[in-house]
């Protein structure tokens, strides 16, 4: 059960987490609690998968590279293939679609040999063939929501 800090912390912080050198510090004087607490709230959600990450989103090709990959992955194999692909430090996020291609992530590199040999490990690493998908046209979806408790 979700503690009213937890709820504090998942509608507060989606989209304006502070932007500064201690951003937990701040997180915690706007509530009335220590540092230590919101550290230990977040470090719960992460636990009870209410949260994977707290990082900021840079819009594609700004800060190095980045592409759109598509895989075709079997049923049976696809949480292992996907949590394969989440241990490259330059996997942004994979999910799930329902279509042949089944799996598609988003990759970032400092540039793009660096990306095209992070591709080409996880092709030889899964042993299945990635399907690049180019940016012709930047949309921006914002990802924040209110969420709501049943108390």
């Amino acid at each position: 059960m979700l503690s009213n800090l937890d709820k504090q912390l998942l509608n507060n912080f989606q989209q304006d987490f502070p932007l500064s050198a201690k951003p937990y510090e701040e997180i915690a004087h706007s509530l009335g609690i220590t540092e230590q607490d919101v550290l230990f709230a977040f470090e719960q959600l992460n636990q009870q998968k209410f949260i994977s990450r707290i990082g900021l989103v840079i819009p594609p090709n700004h800060i190095g590279v980045s592409s759109l990959v598509a895989m075709a992955v079997p049923s049976d194999q696809l949480e292992l293939v996907a949590a394969i692909i989440n241990q490259y430090p330059e996997v942004n996020h994979n999910y799930e679609r329902e279509n042949r291609f089944n799996l598609w992530f988003v990759l970032m590199a400092e540039d793009e040999p660096h990306l095209q040999v992070t591709i080409e490990n996880i092709e030889i690493k899964i042993g299945f063939k990635a399907m690049q998908l180019p940016l012709l046209a930047d949309y921006y979806i914002n990802l924040g929501f209110e969420l709501a408790f049943d108390d």
